[in-house]
């Protein structure tokens, strides 16, 4: 029993002389930062502090291009909003239509099917604001609603921080025509992408005059819409981070440019190549 005790006396010494070496080794390091273990806590700033849903205006026969819209805009991040992107199109009219997009809406959920016929100037641009409220009634509002063609990228946190200080009410906000001016209330934003508070959503949905005219440029009717109701007194114009790609539209067109919210006429798969390495957007991953 007397030598079982000595042996424990013994191991407890040892232990207890190992932990003084251990902590006299190691003490620097409970008096610096450990830099290996970083913890970000949000600031509010980082918080989502508005809503926005993206329209994005196609046609149901683009399959294409919104897989691959999807991924474009399904890997940016935009920590000052909160960013939902649809895709828009009329009434769906052949047999291939009706399986193929039940697909993307079953996997998706990310399409709006309108009740109308595909058109140029027939009242598409209309008839996507005025449903809007009905659609949404048993989901959600947003604070604002863009309306933007498939042939434009945008680039959603620099649209976010662009939103972000301006007015949640009366607001309209885009590339104003024409390309050579910077009043925003000179006339109407260009169709590459414009942005609509939602109180002027559901004005357009209850109001007779979008009702009464429908028919003709669609993004110039949005625009006339506004001046004859007294409507969108707060108009903001973003340029030069708004504008076509170079050399496709003259004075609407210039280089690209790091401040850039959207860029337009993304017609051919090149052009979009250039475009998507010059904002490296796939940094993440180098192939």
């Amino acid at each position: 029993m007397r030598k079982r005790s000595l042996i424990t006396v013994a191991f407890t010494i040892v232990a207890l002389f190992l932990l003084f070496i251990f902590i006299s080794f190691n003490a620097h390091l409970l008096k610096a930062p450990l830099l290996n273990s970083v913890t970000v806590v949000p600031e509010d700033d980082d918080q989502p502090q508005f809503s926005l849903l993206i329209g994005i205006l196609t046609r149901a026969d683009n399959y294409d291009r919104r897989h691959f819209l999807r991924m474009v805009y399904g890997i940016q991040p935009s920590p000052a909003a909160r960013i939902d992107v649809k895709f828009v199109f009329c009434n769906l009219t052949k047999p291939e239509q009706r399986l193929l997009v039940a697909l993307e809406i079953l996997r998706f959920d990310d399409v709006i099917i309108l009740n109308c016929t595909e058109n140029m100037n027939g009242g598409k641009t209309y008839t996507y604001f005025s449903s809007l409220p009905g659609i949404l009634r048993l989901r959600r509002r947003y604070d604002y609603v863009m309306k933007a063609d498939d042939d434009v990228f945008i680039r959603l946190a620099p649209l976010a921080l662009s939103l972000r200080p301006l007015p949640r009410r009366d607001l309209y906000y885009g590339f104003v025509i024409p390309c050579s001016s910077t009043n925003p209330f000179v006339e109407y934003m260009s169709g590459m992408g414009f942005v609509l508070s939602w109180d002027l959503v559901e004005w357009i949905s209850e109001s007779d005059i979008p009702g009464n005219d429908r028919f003709g440029p669609e993004d110039k009717l949005v625009g006339r819409w506004l001046n004859i109701g007294k409507k969108a007194k707060n108009r903001f114009s973003d340029k030069p981070g708004m504008y076509d790609y170079p050399g496709t539209n003259g004075r609407c067109s210039h280089e690209l440019i790091p401040e850039t919210v959207a860029v337009h006429r993304l017609k051919r798969w090149d052009q979009w190549s250039v475009v998507l390495r010059f904002f490296n957007v796939t940094k993440q991953l180098l192939l």
